[in-house]
Formats: structure tokens, C-alpha cells, sequence
């Protein structure tokens, strides 16, 4: 085995989360196909990367819909790597993004915990 290729995030419309993503976090589609039965398979991931990308999977009963937004419990879930903090960080705030805290800058490098717009948590960090 040689990586994870993709992780689920379920969510409650392709469209929306699209929007976020590609929009808010400037990640691209990689892949958006219709399935044939009213759901899609959505891949999105950060631009310009090969590595893992996120499938966006619309809930489609009440018990998937209960986990969108907590699917970790309350606990950062996702870690997006970037090496332009500080540009990020403004870019991200700028579209929108909600911050959950004012950039930390530890032993390890700058991170900042951020919100997707389900609720789902995530550090933004640059390493040292």
C-alpha cells in the first residue's frame, strides 16, 4: 500500500460544498461525475497536489445526515499543510473562512484552527 487516495466527508449538498472548497479553501475539482441514481462521486483536493483528496458524499438518510459536522467527534479531523501561511490565512479569511483562533506560532510552526462551513474542524499549518 502507498498512501491514502481519498478520505469521505459527508455533506449535505454537492454544490454547496463545492462551492466552499474550490471557492473558499482554493481547492480544485478533480472529479464530478454523476452516478446515475441522484448521487455524484465529487473528488476535490488542494490545487496543484497528486496526494489525497476529499470525496464529498451527500448524505442520503437521517443517520448520515446526524454526522455531517462531526464526523471527529469535535476534534480537528483534517490538516491542510501550506507554505504561504500568512497568505493563506488572509486569502482564507477573506472568502469567508471562520477562524476559530488568532494564528499560534509554536515550536513546530504556525497553525490557526479553522471551521469548514458544516462545522467540521481544521488546522491550517506551515511547518517550521
Amino acid at each position: 500500500m502507498s498512501h491514502i487516495a481519498l478520505v469521505t466527508l459527508v455533506v449535505r449538498d454537492y454544490d454547496e460544498a463545492l462551492s466552499f472548497y474550490t471557492g473558499a479553501l482554493g481547492f480544485e475539482l478533480v472529479e464530478d461525475t454523476d452516478r446515475g441514481d441522484g448521487s455524484r462521486w465529487v473528488v476535490v483536493r488542494p490545487r496543484g497536489t497528486d496526494g489525497t483528496g476529499l470525496l464529498l458524499a451527500r448524505a442520503k438518510d437521517e443517520e448520515q445526515r446526524g454526522s455531517i459536522g462531526a464526523q471527529t467527534g469535535g476534534r480537528v479531523g483534517f490538516f491542510l499543510h501550506t507554505e504561504d501561511f500568512a497568505g493563506d490565512h488572509e486569502r482564507m479569511r477573506a472568502a469567508g473562512v471562520r477562524f476559530l483562533e488568532e494564528p499560534r506560532h509554536e515550536t513546530y510552526g504556525s497553525v490557526a484552527v479553522f471551521e469548514d462551513l458544516y462545522g467540521n474542524r481544521w488546522d491550517l499549518l506551515q511547518s517550521a
